[in-house]
């Protein structure tokens, strides 16, 4: 049974950091890509940042690229996405996401077959 729980949301000043958490359950993910994805009220989920689990190559959506950076800790099967300068239009919930690494587009949420419960994060001015 794959499980991924996030951890680490909250409410921040603009400007303000924080890290966000994906530990990761019940299956290898070493051939898989794990994606963090966000969803704002009255929205689409829209990808955020993925890193690939084996060789750690990371890729990011335009609107965070220089202000959020994802990583991972293989011994403790967990994800981060560190998120700094916040903005308040980075207030959303925050999923994790696991797909496996076969050649897809990997910023899209059809190709991701586990998903966490979501983050909130809020960002006020």
């Amino acid at each position: 049974q794959v499980q991924l729980v996030e951890s680490g949301g909250g409410s921040v000043q603009v400007g303000g950091s924080l890290r966000l958490s994906c530990a990761a359950s019940g299956h290898t993910f070493s051939r898989y890509i794990m994606g963090w994805f966000r969803q704002a009220p009255g929205k689409e989920r829209e990808f955020v940042a993925g890193i690939s689990w084996s060789v750690g190559d990371t890729f990011y959506a335009d609107s965070v690229k220089g202000r959020f950076t994802v990583s991972m800790d293989n011994a403790k099967n967990t994800v981060y996405l560190q998120m700094d300068s916040l903005k308040p239009e980075d207030t959303a919930v925050y999923y994790c996401a696991a797909a496996l690494r076969n050649g897809g587009n990997y910023r899209a949420e059809r190709v991701y077959n586990y998903w966490g419960q979501g983050t909130q994060v809020t960002v006020s001015s």
